[in-house]
């Protein structure tokens, strides 16, 4: 899953990185509004952690200009403004939740797996395709019960897969979810993550299988 985090506080915004990262999420941070816009107007994400008070380009500007695209990405405000009226300006704005600084990093996380499942259409936090299951709190994925060893990136794409199981995801939304702008990889760099998953799925009875032209499908090994 990759995240736009737009904060102006370097510090904050370094340290709120480094800790999504270690729980496998891929994260972009831009410093401004205006930055925030262009990222938007071009790249895709899978959710976007947004400041209010941004140089550049008022964060509820970002949101308007956003949501007047017709994007649906949702969108958590993080902010200290923490009155009652600017929860209702954020979320009659667009926002799909409001959180105040200063804020619990674990709700944090809680809060955006929420919104990650709501986007996917999926209520519960485990996942499951045939042996293959994927816990969404711990961030932990298990084959036939025992813990799957992956890397970062193997994680990333095998998170898309299973939260689109039975439908086709595109190699190209695969690379948009993992990689991150500054990654020097290609899109076809998909196609190893997906030879080392099979290899590391064969015990089980969940299999990846490619539809030329299409991309990739997640499903039981034995479904027609």
């Amino acid at each position: 899953m990759k995240i736009l985090l737009v904060e102006d506080n370097r510090a904050l915004s370094q340290w709120l990185a480094r800790t999504l990262e270690a729980d496998k999420y891929t994260v972009e941070c831009v410093y401004d509004g205006a930055d925030a816009d262009g990222l938007l107007r071009t790249e895709a994400y899978d959710l976007v952690i947004l400041d209010l008070a941004l140089p550049g380009l008022d964060g509820r500007e970002v949101l308007r200009r956003l949501r007047g695209r017709h994007n649906p990405v949702p969108v958590l405000i993080l902010t200290a403004y923490s009155g009652t009226q600017e929860r209702i300006e954020g979320l009659d704005t667009g926002a799909d939740d409001f959180m105040a600084k200063p804020f619990e990093v674990h709700e944090l996380e809680a809060r955006m797996r929420a919104l990650l499942r709501r986007a996917n259409q999926q209520q519960n936090p485990i996942l499951a395709c045939a042996s293959l299951q994927f816990d969404s709190n711990a961030r932990l994925f298990t084959l036939a019960g025992e813990p799957l060893t992956l890397t970062p990136r193997e994680h990333a794409v095998l998170e898309m897969l299973i939260m689109k199981a039975g439908k086709t995801v595109s190699k190209q939304a695969l690379a948009d979810s993992v990689f991150a702008m500054d990654d020097d990889v290609s899109p076809d760099a998909i196609e190893i993550y997906v030879h080392r998953l099979r290899k590391k799925l064969e015990p089980g009875d969940a299999v990846i299988v490619t539809l030329r032209g299409l991309g990739y499908l997640l499903k039981p090994r034995h479904e027609s």
